[in-house]
């Protein structure tokens, strides 16, 4: 068949050209409805973030102590263009410009890891630094109050951590579930100085042996299913209980246990920030959609749950603070019916033009 008469040859035998037009038609269609609904595209910033937060510390201790030795880790990583940090009172920010194109998974990775090496230069009363990359996926698409008329705001508090945020992260496509308000749950370690002289140990060595029960730290990278890994080394008591039988080694090989010389509680530290909802005080929360997945898949997905979780806890009550997904569903709509209209306009056009209906 000459490709210079393959219009007389389709015309002449109308199958094969009928069977492909049905078939990419009906591809057409399929990826149609499979396609993923989002308000913005996913755009990942070549910015690393890191974040470190020391309560009551001030903004000049937090720059001396902190932020200038965080900047300096950071600067031995390659491909670092520029550094900006943001010293205030119990917080830092040093936001890390790479080059475009750059991987910025990679450049995460590595960023964690030169804050790791520095970690023990850094004073004893940080927070776990916080370390992530900018997207446009993690804003949140929806924001969430919760109350309850049978729970006090420590239980409620809980009640968001342990089975909201659980249940909301097995949804597929969920990235995070982020409280707000409320309070967190705190070990306390009270020690008994009487107790403590009798047997002979310090605060100081109760101090390094909490640390190296509860260390999260870099255990360098590895190569697994052919990418590259952080590995870090983990240790941490999972309650107050476990953490009270922690050993301390004395003088003479003598060992005894912390509830000895200490009262070890599971409870809640002081609350830093409140969220009030028809002038009543609640616990707040907002989710982020992970990368590549649907606004609009994610938050019908996540109602679900929520109407889920809702029944079986009768007095809870979920309410509606802001979500960007009606909007972006608003959008949808509306680009369907231009994109239907175009396609009614463009085959009367045609019609008009050919006055024969099987053009």
């Amino acid at each position: 068949m000459n490709l210079n008469n393959i219009s007389a040859w389709s015309i002449r035998n109308p199958v094969v050209p009928i069977v492909l037009f049905v078939a990419l038609t009906l591809a057409g269609i399929m990826a149609f409805i499979n396609m993923d609904v989002q308000n913005d595209p996913d755009i990942e910033f070549p910015v690393v973030v890191v974040s470190i937060s020391q309560p009551g510390a001030a903004p000049t201790e937090i720059t001396t102590q902190i932020t200038q030795k965080v900047e300096s880790a950071i600067r031995s990583v390659q491909g670092v263009r520029n550094i900006d940090a943001t010293s205030t009172e119990g917080n830092t920010t040093i936001s890390a410009e790479f080059e475009i194109g750059d991987d910025i998974n990679a450049a995460v990775s590595e960023v964690k890891n030169a804050v790791d090496q520095i970690r023990s230069d850094l004073p004893d009363g940080i927070l776990e630094p916080q370390i992530f990359k900018v997207a446009t996926s993690s804003d949140p698409i929806a924001y969430f109050a919760v109350e309850a008329s049978d729970m006090t705001l420590e239980q409620l508090s809980w009640f968001v951590d342990d089975t909201v945020s659980r249940r909301l992260l097995a949804v597929g496509g969920m990235a995070s579930v982020s409280r707000d308000g409320g309070v967190n749950r705190e070990i306390r370690v009270v020690l008994d100085p009487a107790k403590m002289q009798s047997l002979g140990v310090s605060a100081s060595q109760i101090n390094a042996l909490l640390r190296q029960q509860n260390i999260n730290a870099s255990g360098g990278q590895s190569q697994i299913a052919g990418s590259r890994q952080s590995v870090r080394v983990l240790g941490n008591a999972t309650n107050a209980f476990e953490l009270s039988q922690t050993q301390i080694g004395l003088s003479g090989g003598r060992s005894i246990k912390l509830a000895d010389v200490a009262t070890v509680t599971d409870g809640f530290s002081e609350q830093k920030s409140m969220a009030f909802a028809g002038g009543k005080q609640v616990v707040t929360f907002g989710m982020s959609r992970a990368k590549g997945a649907s606004d609009v898949t994610v938050f019908d997905d996540a109602m679900v749950k929520i109407a889920e979780i809702k029944k079986e806890n009768p007095g809870i009550n979920f309410i509606t603070l802001f979500n960007s997904v009606d909007y972006t569903k608003g959008q949808y709509k509306s680009s369907m019916a231009a994109m239907i209209e175009g396609a009614l306009l463009a085959i009367v056009v045609v019609f008009l033009f050919l006055r024969d209906w099987r053009a």
